[in-house]
């Protein structure tokens, strides 16, 4: 297990070059699949935390260090890390994990201890709230709680009643609605047929893209739950589709199983553009989605539950500088700046509780406080702030879409849709 302390300077300046050290220290925790499979998205998101200490030279006078644990996508290994977190008093906090099932592995470890987490990237509803699938967006208007969805519920992970984990990303059930609106809206796509698989991550965001369509005047023609491990022949349900007038398809999944269906779909619609196939973040940039779908890679859209920083013009700056100070291409990632804003909102509730106890170590308590009360805050993603069960405020959802058969050209921006104002339910 790779296990580094990281030993940065903090201060108020913008420069990257440290100062000199002071007596005070204080420790922060990062637990990320910086190995296995995940590593290349975990590692540029490290960089992004790295990069915001860099220039952030002193906090009230402590120099900090990053304490990094790498869980390898393993909830053990996550625990693990957490563990050693707590053991250790001069963690005042942690940022991290990246998966669903980490977290679930983590929360009631950190909850009971009082550590807080921020997490950069998780998206799974039932870390917490206990409602999988909101009524609005449910097709039959009755909520999906976890539990019916085979899903520990938010208060089950909490064995103290109190919530000490915020995240960054916008849940599931946004991409869902999210698509459904850019479909609607945005291609002008009416009729639309869904396929997802017999995951609960597919089938949630299968729910919630049906529910939305059919709220803002659309229909969903025809609906298919196909095995993810092999999608077989699907020619049969998409001739029927066809000819029931879909116009597009959404698939809930995960990978290349629906990029698969992608491919299929050519001999019977039009392709490309001109018959869009959408999906969530389990098939957005994915080299093994474009291979599968083949020459009909043109058309896929696939929702991300982040801001893309790239697309805004207010996050230029922090970019470019981030860009200077690490050289490959490869240390920067989709989850960069919205870890680098995890560290922003770290920092703030640091300070905060460093405040309240008149200069001296912020205790673990009132860190938890502090980030509750994180509202307004400017970073390079947005304005940052948690509603009370530790959701983002800033809730965009961003649209990519494949630019053709090439597995290595990258995805381009295609929009975004803001629920920051209100949510789809």
């Amino acid at each position: 297990m790779l296990c580094t302390a990281v030993v940065v300077v903090l201060g108020a300046c913008t420069s990257a070059s440290p100062a000199a050290t002071t007596g005070k220290t204080l420790r922060i925790g990062v637990d990320l699949p910086l190995s296995g499979s995940e590593g290349r998205a975990a590692m540029p998101a490290l960089n992004g935390i790295r990069y915001y200490v860099q220039t952030h030279a002193t906090l009230d006078g402590y120099t900090v260090l990053l304490e990094t644990g790498d869980d390898a996508g393993d909830p053990q290994r996550g625990a693990s890390d957490v563990n050693r977190f707590i053991t250790d008093q001069s963690v005042v906090a942690m940022i991290g994990p990246f998966d669903g099932p980490v977290a679930r592995k983590e929360i009631p470890i950190t909850n009971a201890a009082g550590l807080a987490m921020v997490s950069p990237a998780t998206s799974n509803p039932c870390l917490t709230r206990d409602v999988f699938v909101p009524p609005l967006l449910n097709p039959s208007r009755s909520a999906i709680t976890c539990k019916q969805a085979g899903l520990p519920a938010a208060s089950d992970l909490r064995p103290m009643r109190t919530n000490n984990f915020f995240r960054l990303t916008t849940t599931d059930d946004l991409q869902g609605a999210a698509a459904a609106d850019f479909a609607y809206q945005q291609l002008h796509v009416f009729r639309v047929a869904v396929i997802s698989d017999h995951e609960t991550y597919g089938q949630g965001l299968a729910t919630a893209f049906s529910a939305r369509l059919a709220r803002d005047g659309g229909s969903v023609v025809g609906r298919l739950d196909v095995d993810p491990n092999s999608t077989g022949d699907v020619k049969a349900f998409l001739t029927r589709m066809k000819e029931a007038g879909a116009a597009a398809i959404y698939f809930g999944g995960a990978g290349k199983t629906g990029c698969a269906i992608r491919a299929q779909m050519a001999p019977l619609f039009e392709a490309g553009e001109a018959t869009p196939f959408l999906g969530g973040d389990g098939i957005a940039s994915d080299p093994q989605c474009v291979t599968a779908a083949g020459s009909n890679a043109s058309g896929i859209y696939a929702t991300v539950p982040i801001v893309d920083a790239g697309s805004l013009p207010g996050a230029k700056s922090a970019i470019d500088g981030f860009k200077s100070s690490f050289g490959n291409t490869s240390d920067y990632g989709p989850y960069t700046m919205l870890a680098f804003d995890a560290t922003a909102v770290l920092y703030a509730a640091v300070d905060k509780a460093i405040s309240a106890g008149a200069g001296g170590p912020p205790s673990r308590d009132q860190v938890i406080s502090q980030l509750a009360r994180t509202s307004g805050l400017a970073g390079s993603t947005g304005t940052l702030g948690f509603d009370p069960n530790g959701d983002t405020t800033n809730r965009v959802i961003s649209i990519f879409e494949a630019t053709g058969s090439d597995p290595r050209a990258p995805w381009k921006p295609a929009g975004t849709v803001d629920y920051g104002a209100r949510l789809p339910y």
